[in-house]
């Protein structure tokens, strides 16, 4: 009998989502003090975790950080920060 894990199906991510949300929110602590004037809106693409941060008072000028995060490892893939 074999010992040795399967591999999760390329369709589950290894990353869920409050995994990617923390990556990207440690990120994001760095460059923006404040991150609770944001409301997060976060969807699994075939390209990975796409987490957009976006400013809850809409007549506030600037905007929030945007990561493209790798479903199967964690890693940054791109980031955006506007502000």
């Amino acid at each position: 009998m074999s010992t040795a894990t399967a591999s999760p199906p390329a369709s589950v991510p290894a990353i869920a989502s409050d995994q990617a949300l923390q990556i990207a929110r440690l990120d994001a602590e760095r460059a923006y003090d404040d991150m609770a004037r944001f409301r997060i809106q976060i969807a699994l693409e075939k390209d990975g975790w796409h987490i957009d941060y976006y400013l809850k008072n809409p007549n506030v000028n600037g905007g929030g950080p945007q990561y493209l995060i790798n479903a199967m490892t964690g890693d940054i893939i791109s980031k955006k920060y506007y502000q």
